[in-house]
């Protein structure tokens, strides 16, 4: 691709903003300035659907409604907050944020990205993003939906899963961000890869940008490919059972013991899995997401959320 003009930077710009002044979608978390709204918001949506996040995302708020109140609560509490979310270890995150935000921020973001990527967990993405909805700084925000778009707008993607690479994406996406509209343009962008450039059905006959797009008319759609291969247990992804443990201590807010949990979820399981239990509630404890009271290998040991 060569680097595009600025006309037709302006046309394409042009046609997508009229789009989503139309057609984007109304989200809780937009055209607001409040930064933990915006905050709480994104790490929720790090690999979880918005319209999961819809449901949660105002009960949260509910149950802890400042930076300081979710600051200031008890680890466990936030973690029982998260249910429905999944990939639990955001619950820890979350709140550590909070935490750093609070006593070493007053309350405030950063206002350069690399200020924002001294915050814990903070990554190129994220700091941008919260740059870009707080701050309304005109800079690239690149996600999986802005590249699936940007890639197939400005090459010929020969299947619907084909993507550019993402640094060669984020230089072409800070060259496309319209001067005084970085927000604006953000949304845009996600919502046109939510809505229409979907991953493998994308609706081009409602794309506002179809008669630039070269890729409109060569993509095909490939076969399913084979899932990611995931840590096994028992023929299980490690990461359920991780998730299933979290959410039995959830409902047990004073704790289990190591036996009470090997009973109500690895009974079906042979001997051998007792070690294994053991090592997967030791990475809970690296993760910060419980505490173990004695050693994990002993059926009395205790185990809380942390």
């Amino acid at each position: 691709m060569e680097h595009p003009s600025d006309g037709f930077r302006r046309r394409v710009a042009g046609r997508i903003l009229r789009w989503y002044r139309t057609e984007g979608r109304t989200l809780p978390w937009r055209n607001t300035r409040n930064l933990y709204r915006i905050l709480v918001a994104e790490i929720m949506l790090h690999q979880t659907q918005v319209g999961r996040v819809l449901k949660i995302y105002p009960t949260f708020l509910r149950r802890f409604p400042s930076m300081h109140s979710l600051a200031a609560a008890r680890q466990a509490d936030v973690i029982i907050a998260w249910r429905g979310l999944g990939y639990n270890n955001r619950a820890v995150r979350i709140h550590r944020l909070a935490q750093d935000l609070t006593v070493h921020h007053n309350g405030k973001l950063p206002r350069t990205i690399e200020g924002c990527r001294t915050l814990p967990g903070i990554g190129k993405y994220t700091a941008h993003a919260l740059q870009v909805s707080f701050y309304r700084r005109d800079l690239p925000v690149v996600e999986v939906n802005v590249r699936r778009v940007l890639s197939r707008l400005f090459w010929k993607m020969k299947t619907t899963a084909d993507l550019r690479p993402e640094k060669e994406i984020w230089t072409l996406a800070t060259a496309l961000v319209p001067r005084g509209h970085g927000y604006e343009w953000t949304q845009a962008l996600m919502d046109l890869g939510a809505t229409v450039c979907t991953a493998r059905l994308p609706k081009c006959s409602s794309c506002p940008v179809a008669a630039f797009c070269p890729s409109r008319t060569a993509m095909t759609c490939p076969p399913l490919s084979p899932p990611h291969r995931e840590l096994l247990f028992a023929g299980v992804p490690l990461r359920i059972h991780r998730g299933r443990i979290v959410e039995t201590l959830r409902s047990s807010p004073a704790g289990l013991t190591v036996g009470q949990i090997r009973s109500r979820l690895f009974a079906a399981l042979p001997h051998a899995s007792h070690p294994w239990l053991a090592k997967v509630l030791r990475s809970l404890e690296r993760d910060g997401l419980i505490a173990l009271h004695g050693n994990p290998g002993r059926p009395d040991a205790r185990v809380i959320l942390a």
